[in-house]
Parts: C-alpha cells; structure tokens; sequence
C-alpha cells in the first residue's frame, strides 16, 4: 500500500520539476522531445489514479485492489515501452547526464509495472478469494 503512494509521489513530482524547472529532468531542449514529453502528464495522471484507488482498496481489503492494481501496471507497461521506443529511436539516453536520468527513468518505470503486476498476481486469491463475499461498498 505504502509502494503505491511513493510511486504516485513520484510521478507528481516529476512532473512538478517538468513544468517548474524542467531542465532538472529533460533530456532534450528540442521541439519533438518535447511534445513528446508533454503527451505524457494525462496517462501518468490516471496511472496515480489507479495506484491510490489501489491503495485504498487495499486498505479496505476490498477486492478491487486487484483491478486498480493490475491496470496500473499495464498501463506502466504500456507508457514505459513507448518511452523506451521513443528515446532508442531519438538516442536520448546518449545525450548526457539527462539521457541517464532519461534511461533511470525507463527503467524504474518498467521494473516497477513488473513488481506491481507480480506482487497483485501472486496476492490476488487473498484479495479476492473466489466466491469470497462482498458488501455493498466493494461493488
């Protein structure tokens, strides 16, 4: 529950330096890079979304947990092989001490989807046993 509020942290925060200072996160100063980047901020928004409903639910024990849950890592999955496509293509990640952060970042975003989507998988019968009961607050 905790991961789930750090991560959506995180991503906030990116995107705080993105549009305060975004030299600090950057790896490109460049008009298509840019408007790449900037395609971004609405799907990382609905990936926070669904990790706090995440982790709510699991605070609640509630079975949709495994829902919010796998959906954000599918769709961190999803964003972070369009990053990675993207700065292979452009070679991003060889444009200096940004291209690493850039590479950090695809990085971290994939390896976390992967931890997610597995640690739900493997908890999923415990959050929502089959046949298990539900109230009317988990529907």
């Amino acid at each position: 529950m905790v991961a789930c509020y750090v991560v959506s942290l995180v991503i906030v925060a990116y995107w705080v330096a993105w549009f305060s200072h975004r030299s600090l996160v950057a790896a490109s100063s460049g008009a298509v890079y840019t408007n790449f980047e900037q395609a971004f901020p609405l799907a990382d928004g609905v990936i926070v979304v669904l990790l706090v409903l995440g982790a709510r639910a699991l605070a609640r024990r509630s079975p949709f947990a495994v829902a919010y849950l796998m959906l954000g890592a599918g769709a961190g999955f999803y964003l972070g092989a369009m990053d990675v496509l993207f700065d292979l293509e452009h070679g991003i990640w060889a444009k200096g001490a940004n291209g690493v952060v850039e590479l950090a970042i695809n990085i971290v975003t994939v390896a976390t989807a992967l931890t997610f989507a597995r640690w739900t998988w493997r908890h999923r019968r415990t959050l929502d046993p089959p046949g298990g009961e539900r109230t009317r607050a988990d529907q």
